[in-house]
Order: structure tokens, then sequence, then C-alpha cells
């Protein structure tokens, strides 16, 4: 991908009152490319890409001051449901246009549709011109801002765990999502067999997922029937997100282009480990590009209280990087996700596991979020929590040594979305740092998935109680 049009800050749309873009580059870029439509998208609160495709011309037409986008996309929830009780947006407001615009450093060919580009688009609150309080990457941009007056920055590296099925969306509800064919049967991690006997599949991910510049640093399968897991390429924290929730929406895409489904559900099966979305993180000073992770004479004191504030803020943050009913179902023991906020060096058990060097390769992993977390959000809790750690000087406990299952740890999770959003909602460092409008809606979406799950009648519940009751 090439640099996009000069006056756009890297990551940034053009704010209100800034200089006119000169559109020259990209319209030069569309026609070196043979584009004929674009597909424009962002993510709303569930992480799912929404969006439209558009002509070359209509494109180039909203490039100054963008385009009105329903914003009933932060109104439903991922079934398209109508949130009742919001006070963002609803009948009472009338589902208006929130104000969308594009960021051109953002900008990448789809190898697999050819005449296709892509653009991300962040949303603004079209009266005020600021960023809208409730959209995802405005969070995270939000607070990396933050952390760009702690005088650091961030590099991340993504990595996602997800099942594969020879499924379509037709045989899937044919089926009612039951005996379910996966790609492959058995547990088998690690094995180049089967990655070797579905090789089409595999290259076809590395080599057009890097043709979109989502590029991948390795592919492997899991322990599991049909699971693999994906290392996306480090990069700067804002680009890393936007990489991460393209990967998710291409690979979903890429996999039903050979009739195939991809899940990336945290637990689908109550017998098989769950999918995590882990997080690797390493926080940079801004002015020398030095790794404030890196062990040294200097000391790791950054590293420390930037652990210290994950392990304390854990708990208030956990709605977002287990933002689902079934989220929970993977948090239990002896499945290689936590339980409770703890931290180790190279401990797979913990929450954080701190994998230690004298390079710059020096970084913590965030084990706790689940491949169904919203990787704007996700990110955004980690960096929060550090932030905290860092400005209240927050020395993390000792560290957890063997297995962190069944140990005395008195900082448990909430046991449920329910308990968890209320203590998001209650959270005064997530208010600050997130913003009170963003927490308060989004922890009433979550309450609301949940009076969705009371409602139902699970498979469980027939078969315990169908004849017995």
């Amino acid at each position: 991908m090439g640099r996009s049009v000069a006056r756009i800050v890297p990551g940034q749309a053009r704010a209100p009152g800034q200089a006119k873009i000169d559109d020259g580059e990209i319209r030069a870029w569309l026609a070196e490319h043979h584009v004929r439509r674009i597909r424009l998208g962002g993510f709303d609160i569930d992480g799912i890409l929404r969006g439209k495709i558009v002509s070359t011309a209509k494109f180039l037409s909203v490039l100054e001051d963008g385009f009105g986008f329903c914003d009933v996309i932060f109104g439903w929830d991922s079934a398209d449901t109508l949130i009742d009780g919001l006070e963002f947006t609803g009948w009472h407001t009338g589902y208006p246009d929130t104000l969308a615009r594009i960021d051109l450093d953002t900008r990448r060919l789809l190898p697999w549709d050819e005449g296709t580009a892509f653009f991300l688009a962040d949303f603004w609150d079209p009266k005020t011109g600021e960023p809208l309080s409730v959209c995802p990457r405005q969070v995270l941009k939000r607070v990396l801002g933050l952390l760009h007056k702690e005088g650091a920055t961030a590099k991340v590296g993504f990595e996602y765990e997800f099942f594969v099925f020879r499924e379509t969306p037709q045989s899937l509800r044919a089926k009612g999502f039951r005996n379910l064919e996966t790609l492959s049967p058995g547990m088998f991690g690690y094995s180049l067999l089967r990655a070797g006997e579905h090789a089409e599949f595999v290259n076809r991910l590395f080599d057009e997922l890097a043709g979109a510049g989502i590029e991948l640093e390795g592919l492997h399968t899991e322990t599991g029937p049909g699971v693999y897991e994906a290392a996306i390429r480090y990069d700067d924290a804002l680009a890393a997100a936007d990489k991460a929730a393209l990967f998710k929406a291409c690979v979903k895409e890429l996999a039903r282009r050979q009739g195939l489904t991809a899940c990336f559900m945290a637990k689908w099966n109550p017998e098989l480990p769950g999918c995590s979305g882990h997080i690797h993180l390493s926080v940079w000073d801004a002015a020398v590009r030095r790794n404030r992770f890196r062990q040294g004479a200097d000391g790791s004191a950054d590293l420390d209280r930037f652990v210290g504030g994950m392990v304390a803020g854990m708990r208030d943050y956990l709605a977002l990087v287990a933002p689902t009913v079934n989220s929970y179902k993977r948090l239990v023991e002896n499945t290689w996700a936590p339980t409770a906020a703890t931290w180790g060096e190279e401990n797979r058990t913990t929450a954080v596991r701190l994998i230690p060097s004298a390079t710059a390769s020096s970084r913590l992993e965030f084990r706790l979020p689940g491949a169904d977390a919203n990787p704007y959000l996700a990110l955004a809790a980690a960096v929060a929590m550090g932030i905290e750690g860092w400005r209240e000087r927050l020395e993390p406990p000792a560290p957890t040594r063997g297995s962190a299952y069944g140990s005395s740890a008195v900082l448990e999770f909430p046991r449920s979305l329910a308990a968890a959003a209320e203590q998001l909602r209650a959270s005064e460092s997530a208010c600050a740092m997130l913003g009170d409008a963003f927490v308060d809606h989004f922890a009433a979406t979550r309450l609301w998935e949940c009076r969705q799950y009371a409602r139902s009648v699970t498979d469980w519940e027939l078969a315990r109680y169908f004849e017995s009751a």
C-alpha cells in the first residue's frame, strides 16, 4: 500500500476546519490500480464490519466532507435487533445519520475482488464535529492520545484462534448449528500435515491477506478439530487494531469463497478449548524510540507499573475483553484461559504473560481477551489500565509461579457478562479513560445482551427438564 494524501495525519480523519484535501494522489492511485468500486466501512460496538460499496465517483465526492451513515449501527445488536433504552439513539431520536469521514491511511486493495479498494471510516458527531463517543475506533484513539501525553506510543501484535467448518450459512441453519463438520477431524496441534492437506486455504490466507496489507507472521493448527491460530505482524497500535478487526472480517469472507465458515466464538463447543484473541504489547518512548519494557540497566519500573495497573483494573474492564454471554464459557480452569487477574513470567495460565528481554522485543501478552472481543476496545482497555498504573504508581502483586488455576488470588473475575457490565459502569477509571458516554452506552448494550439470553431456552434446559420437570 502506498502512502496516503499528505494532509491526512496517519490514523486520523480530517478535523473540522482543516484545509481541504488535495485528492490528486488518491485519484492517481485509483487509476493506477484500475479501481472501479470502493468498499467503505467501519466497525460497530461488537466489532462487526458495517459498510457499503460505492462507485469511485461517489467516493471522490465525499472525500472532503464525509458522508452520512445511519447511527443505528450503534443502536442494534449483532442480530440487527434494535436495543431499547439507549440514550444515544433509538426511536426517540429517529435514528438519524452520524457523520462518517474516510481515513485515507487505511486504503488497501482486495486481491480476491479485482477492481475493488477498501477504506475505513471514522464516525463523528455531525452537530459538534467531535469524535463520536460510542465509536470503538474513536475510543481507542482517545486512549492512545492519553498514552501520547505520557510521552509514549505502543507497538501491538494480535493473535487469533478460529475454527473452520465445512459449512455454509444455509447448512448451518438447516442443521440448527448442531453436528457440524469441521475442516479436519481430531486433535492435531502444530500439524504441518493438516496445514499441507489444506494448503489451498492456508496459502490463500497468507497471500491474499498480505496483498490487502494484513501480513501474517505465522499460521498453525491449534489443538482441536479444524482450528487454526494466526499471528498478525505487529504494527503501531491503531494500525494493528485496524488489521486485527479486518483480519476477522477478511478470513470469514475468504473462507466463504471456498464454501467454508470461519468461527471466532469464544467457546463453540464445551468439550474443546475456546478461541483466544491475545494481544502482544510493548510501550515505547515517543521521543527516543526506546522500548520502555526492555530489561536492562535502566530497570523495569515502567513495565512493573503498567502490569500493576492491568492487574488492578482487569475486573473493571473485563466486559470490554469478554463482551458476550458466551465469553464466560471460555474463562474456566484448565483451558488455557485465565480465571483471575494474575501475571507471571512466561506463564500461559495467567492473564498477563511477561516475555522479558534485553532486546527491543521485550513485551507482555494480554491473554484475557477472546477471539470474540472487539480489538479496538480490547486494546483500549489494556492501554488504559497500564496508563492508570503509571499515574498511580501501582506495583504489581507477586507473580504467579506454576499454575494460576485454583490459586488463592483475590481478584477473581466476575463470572457473568451482567456482573462485568455493572462493574464497568461503576468504574471511575474506565469512565475517565474511555468517556462517560461510551461506558454508559457499552454497558447498556451488554445488559441488553444478557436480557436476550435470559429469554432464550437452551438445548441443555430441554434435555435436562423436558421430561423430569
